[in-house]
Parts: structure tokens; sequence; C-alpha cells
């Protein structure tokens, strides 16, 4: 069974998405389907059949969510004294080509969200980072070509 990197924050993101999909989205799909199943004929009710499908995602979802969780390896990035990049630090980066300054947070796959800074640990510019030091210069291979990022500043939080 694979281990499932995730930030103490990413876990509780996603107990508390199972909670809701478990709870009221369950209880409001079922009342969707009692509505539906009032108009009569269940063959050509397309009411009916829309959320007999909304219903099998969310199921769906809940599956993997608590597949995810069971099988999570949560970590605590405040927990964590390194001085070289690990999962869940932020590190403070310079784009050398563009003169930039970037930050990103190294998380689980399914915390990763670009527009909030948050990079997946299995990315390729995690990957190029994880091991380095403030200071180190990291070569990131994109689909674009190369890519150089000196390494400014690291922290756990």
């Amino acid at each position: 069974m694979q281990r499932v990197p995730m930030t103490k924050a990413g876990a509780d993101a996603m107990r508390e998405e199972l909670q809701y999909l478990k709870g009221e989205k369950r209880h409001h799909i079922v009342h969707t389907i009692e509505v539906a199943r009032a108009h009569g004929d269940l063959s050509e009710n397309a009411e009916y059949h829309a959320a007999k499908e909304d219903q099998g995602m969310n199921e769906a979802r809940i599956s993997m969510l608590e597949d995810k969780l069971s099988r999570a390896q949560v970590i605590d990035p405040a927990s964590i004294e390194s001085e070289r990049i690990v999962f869940g630090a932020t590190v403070d980066l310079v784009d050398m080509e563009l003169d930039k300054a970037i930050t990103y947070k190294i998380v689980g796959e399914d915390e990763a969200n670009i527009d909030q800074g948050t990079i997946s640990v299995t990315s390729p510019i995690a990957r190029a980072l994880i091991g380095k030091e403030e200071g180190d210069v990291a070569t990131v291979l994109a689909p674009g070509g190369e890519r150089d990022y000196e390494i400014v500043g690291i922290s756990y939080k």
C-alpha cells in the first residue's frame, strides 16, 4: 500500500470535504432523487437520471477521499527542522532568466494549486528543489526547456 504524503492542513481540508459529501451533499442528492421520482415515469425522467449520476459521482469521490486518508502520511511542516528542502518546505526562489521572485510551498498532489503558490511534491519544480539548500541553484526541466532558480530562502510553517 503506497503512502500518500500530505500536510496537516491538506488532511484537515480533505476530512472536511469528506464530512460535507457524506452529510449535507448526500442528503441533498437523496431529496433530489425523491422529488424526481414523484414526477412519474423514470425511463424518460432527465432530473432523476441527472440526480442518480450526481449520486454516483459523489459516492466515487467519497471512496477516493476515504482511500487517500486511510493511506495518508500526514506531515506538519512546522515540526520540521532542516537546512535542506524537503516535503512541506516553503521556498523563496529567484527565476534567474526573468529575475523574478517566486515563493512555492511543496505539498501533496491533492493539495497543489499553483494559483495559491503550492506545488505538488511530484512536480518537476519540486523534484528539482528537494535536497537543495539556500544559495543553491536548481535547474528545472520544464516542457519549455531548462529553467534555473536560485534558492534564496527556506522555511517550514
